[in-house]
């Protein structure tokens, strides 16, 4: 009986296919929409945990002031001194790397090509605390940071526009008034976090930036990698008391520097990404439910369009509930049409817009599965009430009606 009935189901569909399309319009829209969201959500929030962990896992980042620049009014915060560094490396448990930071900007030039990028002076603990691999080259030798040698390794962006298609190991290039000799070259990371390109940078000795470019032996940043076997917030805490102590911060005075966890920045972005992504998904689930009504709304036009055929079948000895079945598998038959058609325009939206907003297309078969569900159990609900309805007449009023 179920198979004939949705073969009549289909026949009636077919018979007035306008005002079918009309009707399940709602649920389109409402799948589609459901299926592109979350896909784009899931897609971004990806993303932004692929950039926060661009900038290290299990790593402290450690500056001046409080917040990512360096405070408003009032005096600026001292930076921090290598003493600081050498009492982090000494006394806080669970540390694998501690990477001073001194850093400022100038034009890099090469025969006719010049650009300008950014000058971080720091130590080969860099390399450990970003798990930052060289693509070609090596890193710093003692000797190197001990002098602060004329040395760096540049990222792929500052190769790129300096040197083409040239292998730049061993070549010398001039920033500023430095000249400076590339002895490696960075592995390719791309936008980072904050969208600026991490691989715009030229990285020196600490000590040569010092001298050369900012003129003082201070640390603008500190990178603390942490042991993966111990708890990053104990290592922070134990890191705050450490330099409260050695900047003289008693009682209840505010930091004058800030600790950032990446982990926790991490978690932070990708909670409000999710939430944002929950938030528009909901919205857009409610086009679901106005497609639901506009069912219900057609269902009922049709019972009065077809009370003598409904009339003639119940005085030629069908029953209520193959009326009702009838009526109810025409609704849920098109809750679907509508759910499979709005996966369909879903899946070519998120395919389409990913590339556009520079995310991964993340394929989620239970969203799929669970909004083709709703659609078929919106189809059931707001089905039942007009095939109820239909099988609810009386014979005798429905074959007199006109």
């Amino acid at each position: 009986m179920l198979g004939t009935t949705l073969i009549l189901a289909v026949r009636e569909i077919r018979r007035h296919l306008l005002r079918s399309f009309l009707t399940i319009l709602g649920i389109v829209i409402g799948v589609s929409a459901v299926v592109t969201m979350v896909t784009l959500g899931k897609g971004a929030t990806a993303a932004v945990q692929t950039q926060i962990a661009s900038l290290g896992s299990n790593l402290l980042q450690v500056r001046p002031g409080q917040g990512f620049g360096r405070g408003g009014g009032g005096p600026q915060p001292p930076d921090f001194k290598e003493e600081d560094v050498q009492a982090i490396r000494d006394q806080i448990g669970g540390v694998t790397a501690v990477a001073p930071q001194a850093q400022s900007t100038g034009m890099a030039v090469r025969n006719a090509a010049n650009w300008s990028t950014t000058i971080n002076g720091t130590t080969n603990d860099y390399f450990i605390a970003q798990q930052w691999q060289l693509s070609t080259g090596r890193i710093f030798t003692r000797a190197e940071e001990q002098a602060g040698k004329a040395v760096c390794i540049i990222g792929s962006t500052v190769q790129a526009n300096l040197f083409r298609r040239e292998d730049p190991i061993g070549q010398r290039f001039r920033i500023r008034d430095l000249s400076c000799e590339v002895i490696g070259t960075l592995a390719t990371r791309g936008q980072g976090g904050f969208g600026n390109d991490q691989d715009d940078v030229v990285i020196m000795p600490i000590k040569t930036v010092q001298r050369r470019f900012t003129g003082n032996r201070d640390i603008r940043a500190i990178m603390v990698a942490v042991d993966p076997a111990y708890d990053t917030a104990t290592v922070q805490q134990s890191t705050q008391q450490l330099l409260r102590e050695r900047r003289r911060i008693t009682g209840d005075k505010e930091d004058d520097f800030n600790i950032f966890d990446t982990k926790q920045i991490s978690d932070t972005l990708s909670g409000t990404t999710t939430i944002l992504t929950q938030i528009v998904t909901a919205v857009a689930a409610i086009s679901l439910l106005v497609g639901g009504i506009g069912i219900m709304n057609i269902m009922l036009v049709s019972v009065t369009e077809r009370t003598r055929e409904i009339g003639i079948r119940l005085a030629i000895g069908a029953v209520a509930r193959e009326v009702l079945m009838q009526f109810l598998v025409e609704a849920v038959a098109l809750a679907c049409l509508g759910g499979l058609i709005g996966l369909l325009i879903g899946l070519i939206a998120s395919l389409s817009l990913a590339p556009m907003m520079q995310v991964p297309f993340l394929f989620d078969p239970r969203i799929n599965l669970i909004a083709f569900a709703i659609s078929a159990l919106i189809g059931v609900v707001f089905g039942y009430f007009p095939a109820r309805r239909a099988a609810s007449l009386n014979p005798i009023d429905a074959l007199r009606h006109e």
